[in-house]
């Protein structure tokens, strides 16, 4: 059985994520199965690392990782903001074939490898199933692994958050806190991208759900 994601840590306040409409128990919230801890008390930013069930390993080209084996959460069907899933994970890699062949010898499942640029200019990326999500992996850009000071584990990045009534979660959100809606990369989609003013430490989108032939893409 592939790798699945149980949860994901963040290096954030709980209270910055319930200013922005997500519905919490203590220090946690739970999305599609998924489970959003919030630890800012263990130091670091943005996403800190990921559990995951069932990996046969847990040496993830440099993506902190730990194995799970509680509970899957509950959560509720659908946040105040109008957040119902959690659509994707990124990762960002300098070397996206040696983090894939990791992923792989660890259990998670490769669906494709799609070898297009970005509209932010990454080269190349390659989708997992990891249970009710995707984590997209993305190869950095040469000029910006340069500026890291060359080649460098990988990371993990940003959430993509499906939002059925995107409409409704972006005046929900207001100005300050989120983007104005665009096309997204995936054909028939939407998305919006949290703003500063949204006080996360981790780059955040929202997605219209996938149709049927964007949800092919990846399975």
């Amino acid at each position: 059985m592939p790798a699945i994601l149980d949860e994901l840590t963040v290096a954030d306040a709980p209270g910055a994520w319930s200013d922005c409409g997500f519905e919490l128990e203590g220090d946690a919230f739970a999305v599609g199965g998924i489970r959003i801890r919030l630890a800012p008390e263990e130091g670091g930013r943005g996403l800190t690392r990921w559990s995951l069930r069932g990996a046969d390993s847990l040496e993830l080209d440099g993506l902190p990782t730990v194995s799970s084996e509680g509970p899957t959460p509950a959560g509720a069907s659908e946040h105040p903001n109008g957040v119902s899933g959690l659509d994707h994970v990124v990762a960002i890699s300098s070397d996206l074939d040696r983090t894939a062949k990791a992923l792989e010898a660890a259990g998670l499942d490769l669906r494709r490898v799609r070898e297009e640029p970005t509209p932010a200019g990454a080269p190349r990326q390659a989708f997992f199933r990891v249970g009710s999500t995707i984590l997209e992996v993305v190869q950095e850009p040469p000029e910006a692994t340069e500026r890291a000071g060359g080649d460098r584990p990988a990371f993990l990045w940003g959430l993509a958050f499906v939002a059925p009534d995107l409409e409704r979660t972006v005046a929900y959100l207001g100005e300050d806190r989120v983007s104005e809606i665009r096309p997204a990369v995936q054909a028939g989609r939407q998305i919006a991208t949290l703003r500063r003013g949204a006080g996360l430490s981790v780059p955040v989108a929202l997605m219209s759900p996938r149709d049927r032939e964007s949800a092919k893409s990846v399975e």
